[in-house]
């Protein structure tokens, strides 16, 4: 139900943004909630992080985009644990891939939830339900993505925002000098290199931290033949191990 409902949210977004702009001095607020609402549906949110730094421009943009993403990955995450645990199970909790990073959280949860938010190798949505499965403790969760998921928000703003400024100078009133858009291409460059980096660093760490997958990027392994690899403290019925829900 909640993939569906983000297929359906992703072709509505374009009009969303439109609306949220007409909110004058409520528009961030309205940019906030219409996010987390997108994280919690499953909806690819590119799109909404590319329009904040358009429309609120480099930093507001940026600041709006993580509260937003924060939100409702925490949403997500509570869900997961509290709601709709027996739907995420079978959905994820019988990946490799998941338990791999099952077995890492339970040692470094801090560590392993900012890895993963900093490499793009494990989708956003589908984390934020799977780690409500894992006992990260919240607290430890919700500061490890603001902080992992903050490069790649400030990519996609400056993206954004350089758009923006793009389109406003082909716009009456708005003149541009050559040097103000070879500083913009300069610095979305610099800022892709640098994420770039971070990117092979945090991928390096998480192979460190879960073992290499032996299937392959995307490949969840042979189909599960009952058989749980991990040590029998770390089971429970259905393959996957309560979470410690303490804050």
């Amino acid at each position: 139900m909640v993939v569906l409902a983000g297929r359906a949210g992703a072709s509505v977004l374009p009009r969303a943004v439109n609306l949220v702009r007409t909110l004058g001095p409520w528009a961030a607020v309205g940019f906030i909630v219409l996010y987390a609402g997108a994280t919690v549906a499953w909806v690819p949110a590119s799109l909404l992080t590319l329009a904040a730094g358009a429309t609120f421009g480099l930093l507001r943009g940026t600041a709006y985009t993580l509260v937003g993403a924060t939100l409702g990955a925490t949403l997500a995450f509570l869900i997961s644990r509290h709601v709709a645990r027996g739907w995420v199970v079978s959905r994820i909790g019988r990946s490799v891939r998941f338990r791999a990073v099952d077995t890492a959280v339970a040692s470094e949860g801090f560590k392993i939830v900012f890895l993963l938010r900093l490499s793009p190798a494990f989708p956003f949505s589908a984390m934020n339900y799977a780690l409500g499965l894992t006992p990260v403790r919240l607290r430890d969760y919700v500061v490890a993505s603001l902080l992992g998921m903050a490069p790649a928000s400030f990519l996609y703003n400056y993206a954004g925002f350089t758009a923006g400024q793009v389109a406003m100078g082909g716009s009456a009133g708005a003149p541009r000098g050559v040097g103000h858009y070879v500083l913009l291409g300069g610095g979305l460059a610099a800022t892709v290199a640098v994420t770039a980096w971070v990117t092979r660093i945090a991928r390096r760490a998480l192979r460190d931290a879960t073992g290499p997958d032996p299937h392959g990027p995307g490949d969840e392994g042979p189909p599960d033949d009952g058989r749980d690899p991990r040590p029998p403290d770390r089971r429970e019925a259905g393959g996957v191990r309560v979470g410690d829900d303490s804050a």
